[in-house]
């Protein structure tokens, strides 16, 4: 059964101008540690495709937040999800801390789908009970 749906659509200029006004502290604050590293490897060999990979990470956590229904509030936080892939590719929700226990005992999960273009990113997440409730 399906708990809530969210979806997000971000502008990947605003992204790159927070980028340029804050710096990697920005990037820091939106990418778990796993995220960040493939961020700053991305960016080392290309900043655009940096700024993309943030701008759709933004955009997935954002869906996401909006699926359980809390936005941006505890125990949401942008580094308690984190967007990973499946060996498929497949985009998927990862999530730590109390973000993780949460959702665990809710008996949720999550399923993601991430897309951008020239200048924007956009993220649909669908939240569904496990156990059918």
């Amino acid at each position: 059964m399906v708990y809530g749906i969210g979806t997000d659509i971000c502008d990947i200029r605003r992204i790159r101008a927070s980028l340029a006004r804050h710096g990697e502290r920005f990037a820091a604050k939106i990418l778990s540690d796993e995220e960040f590293k493939t961020f700053s490897e991305r960016s080392a060999r290309w900043p655009e495709r940096g700024v993309r990979y943030l701008a759709t990470r933004f955009s997935a956590k954002e869906a996401f937040s909006k699926a359980i229904g809390m936005g941006m509030r505890l125990p949401m936080t942008w580094r308690n999800c984190a967007v990973a892939k499946l060996p498929s590719g497949q985009p998927c929700i990862v999530l730590h801390g109390a973000l993780k226990t949460w959702f665990e005992a809710q008996g949720l999960s999550a399923h993601i789908s991430i897309t951008d273009e020239s200048e924007y990113a956009a993220s649909f997440c669908v939240v569904e009970h496990l156990r059918g409730k």
